[in-house]
This record gives structure tokens, sequence and C-alpha cells, in this order.
């Protein structure tokens, strides 16, 4: 074999390792910076989570003392939600204009999750017929992400109540609607609506957007109603709202403090669910990495098996040469 022909072998074979390393590089640069984003992801979604305003929500047994601290720390927080069989159990924020809470949290910092707030122009102590309360749509059950569920009709049926804390006392919630809408429909996103004809069509106005309803929950102009609106996955400009009758009684909690399950209507679906948003992060990463992990395996035996007929080769027309 003259020198030509080894430089050759030579400068292909220390090509295709170069390639080899490069790909491999890009792989590993891949899983970090996808074991990173689903870190930083994981941050933002631990911050929106309700268990961080735990401490905070008001109770019989501590009479309010704990949410009066966290007003002292933001006198714009005026109330509190829960919603039962969901983990929407948040305080709910107002300030004077509707942009404030979407980035920044309730005691008053900035945060990408924002804080659940009520409509700019709607009454503090939901005194009005209609009251709106706003929430990031968000993954891992945090925000208002949960309320596009409601889109599933057993997932409808099964969560009837709530609670709304506000003036010193909690109050009821009886869900009697689920409707999607466009973001920019003003006929739905109205506040002030007095007299009790307008009321009654606004109640009309909703039935006929309405995707579920309860016919055995009467809502009339007489009741106080509260909309509670998110983004949806659905649609570009979509909005899922999930409206409640405000009432005196406090209905008893009968997932017992339980967020349930999804409600998709697949058991099997609703438990990996589960299972995934109840494993720790380190191996989210772990499943999360290992397609790619096999992935850079097979490339890693497809270039061996390649190499060697090519080795072979090179040693047979070497000893040819001899």
């Amino acid at each position: 074999m003259d020198a030509a022909k080894k430089i050759g072998i030579k400068a292909v074979a220390l090509t295709s390792s170069t390639v080899n390393l490069a790909i491999m590089v890009v792989i590993m640069l891949l899983l970090v910076f996808g074991g990173y984003a689903l870190w930083d992801s994981h941050q933002v979604y631990a911050v929106a989570s309700s268990t961080q305003y735990a401490a905070y929500k008001p109770t019989d047994k501590n009479g309010g003392l704990s949410f009066k601290e966290l007003q002292a720390i933001n006198p714009e927080v005026i109330s509190w939600l829960t919603v039962y069989g969901t983990h929407i159990d948040y305080p709910v924020a107002q300030s004077t204009n509707n942009l404030k809470y979407i980035n920044t949290d309730a005691t008053g910092k900035y945060s990408l999750s924002g804080s659940l707030f009520l409509d700019a122009g709607c009454s503090p102590d939901f005194s009005d017929f209609s009251s709106i309360i706003y929430g990031h749509h968000m993954d891992e059950d945090t925000m208002f992400g949960e309320i596009g569920l409601f889109a599933n009709q057993s997932y409808f049926n099964a969560r009837k109540y709530g609670v709304l804390y506000f003036d010193g006392k909690e109050h009821g919630l009886e869900f009697f609607e689920f409707i999607h809408v466009d973001a920019y429909d003003d006929a739905v996103y109205r506040t002030k609506i007095t007299g009790r004809d307008a009321q009654q069509a606004y109640l009309d106005l909703l039935k006929s957007e309405a995707k579920y309803t309860r016919s055995d929950v009467p809502v009339t102009p007489d009741d106080h109603i509260v909309l509670l609106s998110t983004c949806s996955e659905t649609t570009t400009n979509g909005r899922d709202i999930l409206l409640a009758k405000i009432t005196d009684k406090v209905p008893a909690d009968p997932f017992g403090g339980s967020a349930g399950n999804r409600g998709t209507g697949i058991p099997a679906l609703d438990s990996l669910l589960d299972l995934w948003d109840a494993a720790p992060l380190p191996v989210k990463i772990v499943i999360i990495a290992l397609p790619f992990l096999l992935v850079l395996l097979l490339i890693v035996l497809i270039i061996k098996k390649k190499k060697r007929p090519k080795e072979a080769h090179a040693e047979d027309t070497h000893k040819g040469d001899e």
C-alpha cells in the first residue's frame, strides 16, 4: 500500500471518528438542555402550586388569622377560592387593572404564573350580580389548569361544589354550567350588569353558550354568580369558563380534600397521569432522557457495525500489498 492510500484511509477514519464524536456531543447537549428545561419548568410549576399558599388558607380553626397575615403582606388579596375535587385552592387578588396579576403572585412578587384575580370592574365583596375571576391555564394541576378538564362531561358531573371565602366568612359555590367562548366575546365578559331584564338576558346568553349545564341548579337574577375563566387548549383565542352560583350554605367536600382523578374517561390514563405528577423530578428527567440515550446507543452500534467491515477490508488490502 503506497503512502497516499494510507493517508486517505487515515483521513477517512479520522473524519468518521470526528463526525461520530460530534453526533454524540450534540445528543449529550440535547440531553443536558432537556434536563435543564424540565427542571426550569418544574420550578415554575412548583411556585404556582396551591401548596405554596396552604399556610394562609382561611379556616374555622384559626379564625382566618393566616389569611389576614397574607392580606397584611398584600392588601389586594380579597378572597380565597376552592374547587372541590381539584387542586384549585388559591387566594384571589384584585387590582385597579387586569394586567398586574398576570405576572404577579398573591404576595405581590413577580411570577410567571401570576395569581388568580378578580376583574377590576367587579365589586370586591362579590355583591355584583356577576363576577369574573381569571387565572392562567397551567400544566401540572396548577392555577386554573384544571378548568379545561370540565370539558369532559364525567369530570363536570362529578364536581358540583366549591367554596368562596370573602368578607370574613365562607360561601358555597354550586357549579351550574361550563362554556367555551372567544376571548373577545364582550357579551360574555361583562361586568356591572344591572336590572332584572338585563340579568336574565345575560343568563339566557350563557345558557345558549353552555356545553354542559345542570338543570337541578336554578339560577335567577336574584342570585349572584361567578365565572372562573382561563385560556383554552383547543382554540387559539378560546376561553374555558366554569360558572357557579354563590350560596350562603357551604357544602361538604365529597372528595374529603382529595383532588380526585382527572376524569379523562380512561382509568388507566388517569392513573398514569397521577403517577407522573407524583414522580420526583430526577425520575422524570431519567424517563424523558431514556429515549435519547437509546437513540445514542443505536447510533453507536450502527457506527461500529459499519466500521468493522471497513477495517477488515483495509487489513486485507494491506496484506495484499505486502
